[in-house]
């Protein structure tokens, strides 16, 4: 049931998690029975990228597949800076994770003899992805895990509310800031609580192109940094090589498991131009797919997902929701190529936190694509993404569970932010333009500078408190991807193509030491320019 937030007192002795999607929902399950107050900023199901998600959970159930292969797939994709520990500790736990959810009624594939079906992704050298009627996993598990949530008393929902930020003091957060959301002009409202988990997803609305819900917008990110919480690997952010490029935004996405069974990438001449690029061709890591897919727009030739000899007419069957997003925009995928571009998909970087979730600030946990756990280095494997979400979820619960909260600190009288304002669509389209097309795919120097100083003066005037999260987290990722003067993974700069071994090391920072950044290059610059980037 939920609660009228007017209800709340100024003080709880609950854990708060913000955000109801897979990692935000699990965590609540597994803290039960103790009381917990749930906050999402959407309606349960909604805004929730791992809602969205198609490919299914990898983990290493089948037979003759083990854990320590999975965890050398994950630190063979992720550019030499993949936690090797923290890889395989969760490659290690996806099986119980696996049987939780469907304990819960997650409704798993399974083959004719009854076991968990396993299909084949990108990169992954075994059968080992987890799926729900091909294409259906994350719509599943989050439908199950909200029926869930829903029945147990200990959890209290507070749905259609905002956090626009930490309270802390000392060092510990102390409570959280609300709003109601979309009404820009109400008057934010406070909860105390000592316990803080922030499950509040990725960054993917910061660019022009992304496969995330609106609801992804780096918010979460931003409210820890602006708390002064260390932020993880910023710079590394995947595209999926095949968003469906037919004019929605977010964009409908084609998942890789349609490679994985065997569907090819064309250009408008017809020719599959990944063959010439990676031994894998198709299958070869997101990051080399995506720069493929891109050179083919670049260059004019367009590139497009062909199934027609792989699938055909079994299609609908096979994967219903690619199939829905390809018929209401006029494709049939049985009979046409589709037109692909990348999109923003997953945010590698994040709230830097240990192996139990925790932050740097005392008091705050993070799980999800909100956090950096070093799982997945500088580039994702398809499907971990799902598992990490639930393994550090459980890790997260039993970690409060196992830790002495203190009593709640009296909330301060002032609010930290007094006013809203309604963001400004300018302003927003502006920043993800400059995303797209500055901090995307292919990067370099001077486009990274010019981006850093727009977004630190977008993030000095903005009057709203969203505008100002969304530019406080692009100017994080902006500055990480100027200061990282090679290529690795998902982060590629044409200008230093190469990868540096000695770079092979994970990014830790501030926004205490991105904004020096900022202020450097605006020095630096000729008038005109910072002048220009103001306006």
């Amino acid at each position: 049931m939920t609660d009228n937030i007017h209800n709340l007192t100024r003080s709880t002795d609950d854990v708060v998690i913000v955000g109801g999607g897979l990692a935000g929902l699990f965590c609540a399950l597994k803290l039960a029975p103790r009381p917990v107050t749930l906050i999402s900023a959407a309606p349960l199901g909604q805004g929730a990228s791992s809602a969205w998600a198609q490919g299914g959970i990898a983990a290493a159930v089948a037979e003759g597949d083990t854990p320590e292969a999975h965890a050398a797939d994950t630190i063979a994709v992720g550019g030499g800076i993949v936690d090797k520990a923290v890889a395989l500790g969760i490659a290690r736990e996806a099986a119980p994770r696996i049987h939780d959810l469907l304990a819960h009624g997650v409704p798993f594939d399974r083959d004719l003899e009854g076991r968990l079906a396993v299909g084949r992704e990108a990169a992954h050298s075994a059968r080992r992805i987890v799926h729900v009627r091909g294409d259906g996993a994350g719509a599943a598990i989050i439908a199950a895990l909200i029926e869930a949530v829903r029945r147990t008393p200990s959890i209290r929902l507070i749905e259609g509310f905002v956090a626009e930020a930490l309270l802390t003091e000392d060092g510990a957060v102390t409570g959280l800031q609300l709003r109601e959301a979309g009404n820009f002009a109400s008057r934010p409202m406070m909860i105390a609580s000592r316990a803080i988990v922030l499950a509040t997803g990725g960054i993917g609305h910061l660019y022009a192109v992304t496969t995330n819900p609106a609801e992804a917008n780096g918010s979460g990110l931003a409210m820890a940094a602006r708390a002064g919480a260390v932020i993880a690997d910023p710079e590394f952010v995947q595209f999926h090589p095949t968003a469906i490029m037919v004019g929605r935004d977010p964009a409908p996405l084609a998942t890789e498991a349609l490679r994985g069974e065997g569907a090819t990438l064309i250009n408008g001449q017809g020719e599959r131009f990944m063959l010439a690029l990676h031994p894998l061709a198709e299958l070869a890591p997101r990051d080399i797919v995506a720069r493929g897919v891109f050179a083919e727009i670049a260059g004019g030739r367009g590139a497009f997902l062909d199934a027609r000899q792989a699938l055909g007419a079994r299609f609908a069957d096979k994967f219903p929701t690619v199939h829905a997003s390809c018929i209401a925009a006029g494709i049939d995928p049985a009979a046409q190529a589709i037109p692909i571009a990348p999109a923003v998909h997953y945010h590698m970087g994040g709230i830097a936190v240990d192996a139990r979730g925790r932050s740097s600030i005392d008091g705050l946990w993070a799980g999800g694509e909100v956090s950096s756990t070093g799982a997945h280095g500088a580039n994702r494997l398809a499907s971990n993404s799902l598992l990490e979400a639930v393994v550090y979820a459980a890790r997260i619960a039993d970690d409060i569970a196992g830790h002495a909260i203190p009593s709640p600190a009296r909330l301060p009288e002032a609010l930290v932010t007094p006013r809203g304002g309604a963001p400004d669509a300018a302003s927003v389209q502006q920043l993800r333009t400059m995303m797209s097309a500055n901090v995307g795919v292919i990067r370099e120097r001077d486009g990274l500078a010019e981006a850093v100083r727009s977004f630190a003066a977008l993030e000095h005037a903005a009057t709203s408190i969203a505008v100002r999260h969304m530019a406080t987290t692009a100017l994080l990722v902006t500055a990480a991807a100027w200061s990282r003067r090679e290529s690795r993974g998902a982060h590629f700069r044409s200008d230093h193509p190469a990868d540096v071994p000695a770079l092979a090391q994970r990014t830790m920072t501030t926004l205490t030491a991105v904004r020096e950044i900022a202020d450097g290059l605006t020095e630096h610059s000729s008038p005109r320019v910072a002048q220009s980037m103001i306006a």
